[in-house]
């Protein structure tokens, strides 16, 4: 009885092993990758996600952790929607506004230290990943003046997202909004 048992299990497995799968496969054979789909309702999942994945990162560097902002991440919202509505990432917005002038027309009263953007059909871990793997937008994220942080994206119905990550220190910590 154990030795037939043995023997299904094996026969599963290995049919199971050789199941076709419905994604396309790329010229390499493999799958190809498929958009990341932020589902209604995952909001709060996925920014607690990010604020605790660069929390870890600013951790291993000794850092202080951030905290998420309303009003950063309310200027990172708009310009995820405007730049899907100018469809280029860039930061700047349509209206010429700068990062600083976001922050500040969202009510922020810290200092703002750094915008990082994105356009993809990546993951926010994917993204990160990409934004820690580039000088530039890796001393943003890890600004050891960064105490508070905004982070949104904006998602297109064919599931193009635009992520955008804020950092900024509190009111009258080194001199004010600059």
């Amino acid at each position: 009885m154990d030795r037939r048992t043995m023997l299904f299990g094996l026969v599963g497995t290995s049919l199971s092993a050789c199941a076709t799968t419905n994604r396309p496969l790329g010229p390499d054979g493999l799958p190809l990758p498929t958009a990341y789909i932020i589902a209604p309702g995952q909001e709060a999942t996925v920014k607690f996600r990010m604020l605790d994945s660069v929390n870890a990162l600013r951790q291993a560097g000794r850092l202080a952790p951030v905290a998420l902002d309303p009003q950063l991440n309310a200027a990172a919202a708009t310009h995820a929607r405007d730049m899907s509505i100018q469809n280029r990432p860039w930061l700047f917005g349509a209206d010429g506004s700068s990062p600083v002038l976001r922050a500040r027309r969202a009510g922020f009263q810290g200092r703002f230290l750094g915008e990082t953007i994105s356009e993809s059909y990546e993951s926010e871990i994917a993204t990160l990943t990409a934004w820690m793997n580039d000088e530039r937008t890796r001393a943003v994220i890890m600004d050891p003046e960064a105490r508070l942080m905004g982070f949104s994206w904006f998602q297109e119905p064919a599931s193009k997202l635009w992520w955008v990550l804020n950092m900024g220190a509190a009111p009258g910590l080194a001199g004010g909004l600059s």
